[in-house]
């Protein structure tokens, strides 16, 4: 093993030792570094990073992340190796561009629950309907919901225990009883398919598989078009984990409407949702018209009073 990558998996060893995963980061970097051993070269420089990243296979956008992916791994180098250049952060740019989060009503929520029917097998239809009604009473990842095993599920306490999130880290999220009662209802239907591990998955296919996060969407996709539900905007339409969004704009909601103060919410729904940074959780709250409104008026009785 070159000195360069063994430098490279020391850099990933410290870094998930942070709760990083970087699985698509080691997958880009190792592939760097090969380009770098075509060229013979054992130091980072700045032409070889701009070289590769901008090699014809994506967009601007695709090379700005693989630049950036090594701009962070010279960052470490450069304190092991003085030769090391640090890409400079102006030589490619992107344009900001997040989704505008599609806000479900509750009307909306019910026509996707009903729409699942529109799927040809059963079990198929209740999975993916319990799902969506999980995903908009926790905010609970996609990811992390089909990631969950029976053995994650507490009937009794009524707590769902989700391993190994998005930074590495578990936490146990409680959910209502009538969510305990829809996914024990669930699981005991009587066409629920086998699984074919010990591992046994809440959420299973029709082969007794779990669930693949891209077939999931696909499917979901079919379901908005038979709700009805349209296009908002460029950058706005509606995505199954918009339904995290609402999750979290509710309970700061539920937080004004009772009058209280939604500042103590704020680091309680940063631990539910999982979220390391509660500058997180407040993007969650972004584009919601009616929070911005309530945030108006205790902002005008609060200058109102200050008169």
């Amino acid at each position: 093993m070159s000195a360069l990558r063994q430098a490279l998996a020391d850099y990933f060893a410290v870094r998930r030792a942070l709760g990083y995963k970087l699985a698509r980061s080691e997958k880009l970097l190792a592939q760097f570094l090969t380009f770098m051993d075509g060229r013979s070269e054992t130091h980072i420089t700045t032409e070889t990073a701009l070289t590769w990243a901008t090699l014809p296979n994506g967009g601007r956008d695709w090379a700005f992340a693989r630049l950036s992916v090594i701009r962070r791994f010279a960052m470490h180098m450069r304190g092991i190796d003085p030769k090391t250049e640090i890409p400079p952060t102006h030589l490619l740019s992107r344009q900001p561009h997040r989704a505008t989060p599609y806000l479900y009503s509750p009307a909306d929520i019910a026509a996707l629950a009903a729409a699942t029917d529109t799927l040809l097998k059963p079990h198929r239809a209740a999975t993916l309907r319990t799902l969506i009604v999980l995903l908009s009473v926790t905010g609970m990842r996609v990811g992390e919901a089909i990631g969950l095993d029976r053995g994650d599920f507490d009937v009794v306490n009524g707590v769902l225990t989700v391993r190994n999130t998005k930074f590495g880290k578990s936490r146990e999220v409680p959910i209502h009883p009538t969510t305990v009662t829809a996914l024990r209802n669930y699981l005991h239907r009587a066409d629920r398919p086998r699984g074919l591990s010990d591992v046994q998955p809440l959420f299973i296919s029709e082969v007794g598989t779990r669930l693949q996060y891209n077939g999931v969407q696909q499917t979901f996709r079919r379901v908005v078009h038979c709700a009805g539900l349209k296009t908002r905007s460029a950058s706005c339409r509606a995505r199954l984990h918009d339904l995290r969004h609402g999750f979290a704009v509710n309970t700061i909601l539920d937080g004004y409407r009772a009058g209280g103060d939604p500042k103590g919410r704020i680091a309680l729904l940063s631990t539910y949702l999982g979220h390391v940074d509660p500058g997180s959780t407040y993007w969650y709250l972004s584009a919601a018209p009616e929070l911005m409104s309530l945030t108006g008026e205790r902002l005008e009785r609060h200058l109102g009073g200050a008169a």
